[in-house]
Parts: C-alpha cells; structure tokens; sequence
C-alpha cells in the first residue's frame, strides 16, 4: 500500500523546500519503514515496539518520528486528514555532547596517513587540513570545486544544505597548503577534466564513502581504538574557535548552521572542559568533605 501524496511530499522536499539528496533519501527511508509497518494493520502505538524490533536508538527512532510527522503535516496542508500528527509523539532523547577531534588526534592522524606515496599522501594531509580548517560537512567537502577557491581573497566557498553558500575563510598555513597542492600534487593525481578539489585513488571525485573510509584505516595506523568520523573535525573546528574567542554569531555562519540553537551546543562543550579543568587542577578539588 502507497502513502499519500508520496510523490508530491517528496517533490515539495526537493524543489520547495530545497532539501538535499541525502536529506531526502532520509525521509524516503524513514517513510517506506512507517509504509511497512502500516501494511500489517497494526496499530498506531505498537509502531514505536516495530521500530525497536528493528534495532533503531532512541535517536534514531525520534529522526523517524520527526520525518512522519512532518509528512503528515504536508497531508493536512493538502486538505487530507492525518489523525498520526497527534498520535505519534518523538521519545525524549537525552542530549549528547558532541565529540571533537583533539589537537593532539589531529597531528597523530596527518602523521598517520602521509603512506609511500607521496601524492597521495598531499592529498591525504590537504583532505584533514580542509576537515579541519573549514568544519564543513563530508558532503561539502567531497563537493569542493577548483572554481570555488579563491587564492587571491583567501576563501573557499562552500556549497552546504539545501543548497546555501558560504563563504569561508582560510587560515594561512591552509591558504598556503591548499595553493601547493592544487598546483604541485592534484596534476598528479587526475587526467581527466574532473572540477574536484579532491581527487580519489581512482583518479575522479572522490565520494563520501570514501572519506570516511580514508578516515578508519588512518585511524588504525594511529593506533586509535575507534575510528574518528568527518563530524568530529566540524565539532573540533567549532570547539577550538569558541575557546579561542570567537563568538557564537561567528561560528554559526561559519559552519552554516541555520539556527544558532545549533551552535549553542558548543557552549556545553567548552564549559564541559572548564568543569574538568577545575575537578583535576584546583585545590579544592581534593578535598572530598569537610569537618562541621
């Protein structure tokens, strides 16, 4: 059975609300579980048990939840009853800090993944010189064009979600790195007329499996337990600039995040880190009671 207005809602994500692929492709598999579980007749409640069935968190059952309901309020928006707008509520989810790269992690993984080649290993350095200086999404990474770097003004402009630019400025170690590479290593790298920054071991754009798999196997030969993932280079970006004074209006544009609520997690974060500074390093922080 086909829900509603299936391929109007996804049109209207596309083309009205400027969402993009990967954000669509999200909802798409979001609704066809909620078409799955609806196909058996069971009722509205028993979906939250379905979706643990299938081995969803809690987070990833509140995304579900949250792509529903905003199908079921485009059915409302079309004149079609929705009754689930009210019925499925999204579970509480504790909030997580996010996780950023350290300094000291960073150097370890550019250490980490120079290899025998020596092209390649350019490409490698300049992929977490970009994660890292830019805090851009791995979809806007593995988007970067030639055409979107200005070596004069010293900024790159990025191509981020639902389609909005920024502009973003480079530091001058990767201004500098990033010139040296798109002239002395990218040649070495591609034949073809490909636009792409980057360039994969195939010699074309490289896609976002890719970089993450890049990521894993540098990992491993930095000895990390567990791979470091595109994301922590943008919560590492952002961390590093809070703490380094830059203001929360700053970072939002910088990041592209369309809420500054969004940025405002970074504030945790950084007072998360004063807090432990305080337990480990103040005096009073070995004293566990006090006489009365």
């Amino acid at each position: 059975m086909a829900l509603q207005l299936w391929v109007d809602f996804f049109e209207d994500l596309q083309h009205v609300r400027g969402r993009s692929h990967n954000t669509v492709m999200a909802y798409r598999r979001d609704l066809e579980l909620y078409a799955e579980f609806h196909n058996t007749g069971r009722e509205i409640g028993l979906f939250f048990e379905f979706m643990k069935a299938r081995g969803l968190s809690v987070r990833s059952q509140a995304r579900v939840i949250s792509s529903l309901r905003t199908y079921f309020r485009f059915l409302e928006s079309r004149g079609e009853k929705a009754p689930e707008l009210r019925e499925l509520r999204p579970p509480r989810v504790k909030a997580s800090l996010p996780k950023p790269i350290t300094l000291t992690e960073f150097h370890q993984l550019m250490e980490a993944c120079k290899g025998e080649d020596p092209h390649r290993g350019a490409r490698n350095q300049i992929t977490l010189l970009l994660l890292f200086g830019l805090g851009c999404r791995v979809s806007e990474l593995v988007g970067l064009n030639l055409m979107d770097f200005s070596p004069t003004d010293g900024w790159l402009k990025v191509l981020g979600k639902g389609g909005k630019e920024r502009l973003v400025p480079l530091s001058e170690t990767l201004l500098v790195q990033l010139k040296s590479y798109i002239k002395d290593v990218r040649p070495h790298l591609t034949k073809d007329e490909s636009s792409a920054i980057l360039i994969n071991d195939r010699g074309h754009r490289p896609s976002r499996v890719d970089v993450w798999r890049w990521l894993a196997a540098w990992s491993t030969r930095a000895g990390f337990d567990e791979p470091i993932g595109p994301h922590q280079f943008r919560h590492g970006c952002a961390t590093a600039l809070l703490e380094n004074g830059a203001d929360l209006r700053t970072i939002q544009v910088l990041l592209g995040h369309s809420s500054l609520q969004t940025t405002q997690i970074y504030t945790s974060v950084t007072t998360h880190k004063l807090k432990e500074e305080v337990d480990n390093n103040h005096p009073l922080s070995g004293i566990r009671s006090l006489d009365k």
